[in-house]
């Protein structure tokens, strides 16, 4: 890699490093375990640029794509990336600048969802299109707009402590 390519690579990976943070905060537990999660995402990333074509898409969309990818893989392979419990929630909650204890809540039932599920959700909290929320996960529109529309009504029954 030519040193603009780093340059370039180290720019955008700092432009997008909240993306990283929001899915190591989701699928790693722990502050140790998040920046584990964080560098390996990021090694990953570093691996995969060379191939990053910015004609095909947003940098954005291929960076989700791959740190996704990597937060899935740590979960199958039965690493020590797990939900949160309660307790963990209560020590991470300084790691959460400017959160209320809604926000807090709502990462807490986020943590107990499957994968694929944590990722659409997460995706949708960052205002991503359902086009691109598709195009990173692999699933169609219709896909994503379903199951978005049981995640959100599963969201609203936990928060609000209604019965299922």
């Amino acid at each position: 890699m030519t040193a603009d390519r780093n340059a370039r690579f180290e720019g955008l990976l700092a432009e997008h490093a909240g993306i990283v943070g929001k899915i190591a905060g989701s699928y790693a537990r722990g502050r140790e375990d998040r920046r584990d999660l964080q560098q390996e995402i990021a090694t990953q990333l570093w691996r995969a640029f060379d191939r990053y074509d910015e004609r095909l898409g947003k940098f954005s969309t291929w960076m989700y794509r791959i740190a996704l990818n990597v937060a899935i893989s740590h979960l199958r392979r039965g690493r020590t990336f797990e939900p949160l419990n309660d307790e963990d929630v209560v020590a991470t909650a300084s790691d959460r600048d400017g959160r209320d204890d809604r926000a807090d809540a709502l990462y807490a039932c986020i943590q107990a969802f499957e994968p694929l599920d944590r990722a659409l959700i997460l995706l949708y909290l960052e205002d991503r299109s359902y086009g691109e929320i598709a195009e990173v996960l692999g699933i169609s529109e219709a896909n994503v707009a379903t199951k978005l529309t049981r995640l959100r009504n599963r969201l609203r029954k936990q928060l609000t402590g209604a019965s299922s």
